[in-house]
């Protein structure tokens, strides 16, 4: 099957994600709060709409991001603490109405993917509590019952090539027209 496809990823793409990426991820000295995060996020996710996202959109192309406003809720409301009301709005502004019509969530205890980063230098998120990331966790587990048309929930525990195969099948059937 030939698919018009791009892959991104946030932050980081575009010039300005980029120098985002770096304050975000490895600004250890900078103080972000996690409202200068939530914006940051949002910035960088706006310039991602207007350089990548909608230009290949408009191309009849799909767009595959790892990583999008959901995460952005994760961490920032869940994992921070942050009003969900606010995130969730600040959101909406910088994704202009673009909504995944598919999100993957690859769950795994909070423990186990840890330890997936043994012997790596960990960012300022990786660095955080265990706490704190198993909030991010339930976070997700909650937008997922919220919303659960919207999600494809895969056990990160098997094999890659079992988790691949799994997501094919949800991908093709939405591409073939079929629930």
């Amino acid at each position: 099957m030939n698919i018009p496809a791009i892959l991104t990823h946030e932050p980081g793409v575009t010039p300005l994600g980029r120098k985002i990426t770096r304050w975000l991820k490895w600004g250890k000295d900078m103080g972000i709060s996690p409202r200068a995060e939530l914006m940051l996020f949002n910035a960088s996710r706006a310039q991602l709409l207007e350089e990548v996202i909608k230009p290949n959109l408009e191309k009849g192309n799909i767009v595959i991001c790892d990583r999008y406003a959901d995460s952005t809720t994760a961490y920032q409301s869940y994992g921070r603490g942050l009003d969900l009301e606010m995130v969730e709005a600040v959101n909406e502004s910088a994704m202009q109405g673009i909504k995944p019509g598919l999100t993957v969530l690859l769950d795994l205890p909070v423990e186990a993917g840890l330890a997936r980063k043994k012997g790596e230098k960990r960012d300022r998120f990786e660095q955080e509590t265990i706490a704190f990331h198993r909030r991010v966790r339930q976070g997700y587990l909650a937008m997922v019952e919220a919303e659960p048309d919207r999600w494809l929930v895969v056990d990160a525990a098997q094999s890659r090539g079992k988790i691949a195969a799994i997501i094919w099948q949800k991908v093709s059937q939405l591409l073939s027209g079929k629930p």
